[in-house]
């Protein structure tokens, strides 16, 4: 005998089994956006402003990441929460605004998107490419093509692929750093802990990119937080203990890992983020921040970013190697 609770879901899941894989509609203020969808009911939203995902919804209905209440669906705004990128730069330096421009951007839909490999059982997916334009070569004078390819797997997993390619004519290379922002949705961040950093250094973005090594055995949050990890494995896991659930994050190409809570009173700072909201969210970010990558002319980088949700029952030291990547 099925609860009601049971024949709710497989009701969702019946309906969602009509939809398509993948819908281009409108989103806030009339923006693009592209839902995929996976026939057991999960979802994901994705925002040609800035080729951001702003949504990922597990079979339940259950969103997994956090976007503010106060965030501002209205370009060329960032929109705070989901998975902003961070390209050409990770932070704050030179002539560049904050964490670069492309999550400022509007993406369009890849024409010619690299092919998938023959068999691949994804067809929630979608390819979006950005270019340079001659505004931005104004503050960024190089030429580039950014190719991202959202995928939401059959189990739910979601995967960011990025490829980045150097099509300047001068015969100049360039030089950049790389961060999918993402910002994951948990119940309390004091009953939070991200393991598979431990006894790893860091630059601490408070104490002036101070380098430190990393004492716990896990890291845990009771204060602001804004750390870079070096060197870090290929995996990452992120327990939520209130709600029995564990993030993992799988990553390629990407050495480093952001950390980042703003804990009281930089979330009063700023105006598109609710003064309570540090309390429900966690920026765990695959990235590369401490040595910049350098293309050369022609010369193309790849880094990948997957994000699973599983029972808590898991930890770091628990997570099958074999599983740590397969590519698209």
């Amino acid at each position: 005998m099925h609860s009601v609770e049971e024949r709710e879901r497989q009701r969702l899941r019946d309906r969602d089994k009509e939809k398509p894989f993948v819908e281009l509609c409108k989103g806030v203020n009339g923006i693009d956006r592209v839902i995929l969808r996976e026939v057991r009911g999960c979802s994901a939203q994705v925002y040609l402003h800035g080729g951001q995902v702003t949504s990922w919804k597990n079979e339940y209905g259950e969103e997994l990441l956090f976007v503010s209440s106060k965030a501002v669906f209205k370009p060329p705004k960032a929109i705070r929460g989901g998975i902003p990128i961070c390209f050409p730069q990770f932070g704050s330096q030179g002539s560049l605004e904050q964490h670069g421009f492309a999550r400022n951007r509007l993406w369009s839909i890849d024409p010619d998107p690299p092919p998938f490999p023959i068999n691949n059982p994804n067809k929630a997916f979608v390819d979006l490419i950005l270019k340079h334009s001659e505004e931005d070569m104004k503050i960024w004078p190089h030429r580039y093509e950014f190719r991202l390819r959202i995928t939401l797997g059959p189990g739910g997993d979601l995967m960011l692929t990025s490829r980045i390619r150097n099509t300047n004519t001068d015969g100049k290379s360039f030089a950049f750093t790389f961060a999918y922002h993402t910002y994951l949705a948990v119940s309390d961040i004091s009953e939070v802990r991200v393991e598979g950093l431990e006894t790893l250094d860091y630059l601490d973005n408070m104490k002036d990119k101070e380098r430190f090594t990393e004492q716990g055995d896990a890291i845990t949050f009771e204060s602001e937080v804004d750390k870079v990890y070096l060197s870090t494995p290929t995996k990452i896991a992120i327990l939520d203990h209130e709600r029995k659930r564990t993030f993992v994050l799988r990553k390629d190409g990407l050495p480093d890992a952001v950390v980042w809570n703003p804990w009281d009173k930089k979330a009063k700072a700023m105006p598109d983020f609710g003064d309570d909201e540090y309390k429900h969210m966690l920026c765990v970010e695959a990235a590369c921040v401490e040595k910049p990558i350098i293309l050369k002319p022609g010369e193309e980088w790849r880094g990948r970013q997957e994000i699973s949700a599983v029972p808590s029952s898991y930890c770091s030291g628990q997570l099958d190697p074999q599983k740590v990547l397969y590519c698209d």
